[in-house]
C-alpha cells in the first residue's frame, strides 16, 4: 500500500496531505511494507504510483461546502471524471492520474481520498489553528483505515510533533519525506 500526501506547504492548509503523510512516516511503524511519499504538487507525474501500485491512500485537503476541519473519506472511483479539465492548485492532480489510467484502458488502484475542508488556503508555511486542532483526529482516521486493510501499526518512542514537522518546513535544510 501506499500512503500519498498531497498539497502545497507553501499555501497553508493547502498543505495538509504532505504534514499528515510526514507525521506519520516520523511516528509509526507499520505491520506491512507502507511506502509513504511525498506528492506534493506533483500532479501528472505521479500517474507512474497509480500505475505501479494497487492500493493508494491519498491524503489531502478538499474543497467541498462544509465546515471547515471535516473529514471526508471518498473511493476515488465516486470521483471519477471529476479530474479532467479542472486544474487546481496540484496542476493536473491526481485525479486525472486516475481518470487518465480509464481513459487508457488500464487497471485504477483501489484509492480512498481521506481529505479535510481547510480553513484557510493563503502563502503562509504553517496549518491554521482550526486545522492543528484537528490533525489527530485526521491521523486517526487513516490510521483506522490502515487496521481496516490488515495493517498495524505502532507509535515510535520518540514522536515528532505537528509543530516539528512545521518548523521544518520553514527550515531550507529541514527534511521532509
Amino acid at each position: 500500500m501506499v500512503i500519498l500526501g498531497i498539497g502545497n506547504i507553501l499555501q497553508k492548509d493547502d498543505g495538509l496531505g504532505v504534514y499528515a503523510a510526514t507525521y506519520l512516516n516520523e511516528n509509526y511503524i507499520f505491520s506491512k511494507d507502507i511506502h509513504i511519499i511525498n506528492g506534493g504538487v506533483e500532479g501528472i507525474h505521479l500517474v507512474n504510483i497509480f500505475m505501479d501500485n494497487d492500493h493508494i491512500l491519498i491524503l489531502d485537503s478538499i474543497k467541498l461546502e462544509d465546515e471547515p476541519a471535516s473529514i471526508y473519506a471518498i473511493p476515488a472511483e465516486e470521483l471519477s471524471g471529476y479530474g479532467l479539465n479542472s486544474g487546481g492548485a496540484h496542476e493536473i492532480g491526481v485525479l486525472q492520474c486516475i481518470d487518465m489510467l480509464e481513459l487508457q484502458g488500464k487497471p485504477v488502484p483501489k484509492a480512498l481520498v481521506l481529505g479535510i475542508i481547510p480553513f484557510e488556503v493563503t502563502f503562509e508555511i504553517t496549518l491554521s489553528d482550526t486545522i492543528k486542532k484537528a490533525f489527530i483526529d485526521y491521523i486517526g482516521v487513516a490510521l483506522q483505515y490502515l487496521e481496516k486493510h490488515g495493517i498495524n501499526y505502532q507509535e515510535k518512542e520518540t514522536i515528532i510533533t505537528l509543530e516539528e514537522i512545521i518548523n521544518r518546513a520553514k527550515d531550507p535544510s529541514g527534511a521532509m519525506i
